[in-house]
């Protein structure tokens, strides 16, 4: 079995954070016309296994970011936080990325990019 590239688990992550806000609201919705309009229970029937199976996809996600990215026990908290209150998940998904949380390039511990040994560019070699 191959294992996906990090920019695929990025992409991934980050359609999964909008699907499940929106999903939220899909759920929001449901829940209103059945508690509220009590009028059909037909959006909840519907919204809420989806809602479910896009929580679980973007924690088991967030999990794999976790490891693959090295992130910090704080920024996997604050994910899997984001994915209990309805549309945080965006928010969170702005948030890592701004801190470069979601960049293809591996991650250190202190989020910062790993540096790569790089051979001299060839004006550095011919005063030498």
């Amino acid at each position: 079995m191959k294992i996906p590239s990090r920019s695929t688990v990025i992409g991934i992550f980050r359609m999964l954070a909008l699907a499940e806000a929106l999903s939220w609201a899909a759920l929001l919705t449901g829940m209103y016309f059945k508690w509220i309009a009590k009028t059909s229970e037909l959006g909840v029937e519907i919204a809420g296994p989806i809602h479910g199976a896009l929580f679980i996809a973007y924690g088991v996600t967030a999990l794999a970011l976790w490891r693959l990215q090295r992130w910090p026990f704080l920024a996997a908290l604050f994910a899997g936080l984001s994915a209990v209150l309805p549309f945080a998940t965006v928010l969170f998904e702005r948030w890592a990325g701004n801190r470069g949380y979601l960049s293809a390039a591996g991650t250190t511990a202190e989020g910062t990019a790993e540096r790569t040994i790089r051979e001299p560019a060839q004006e550095e070699t011919a005063d030498a």
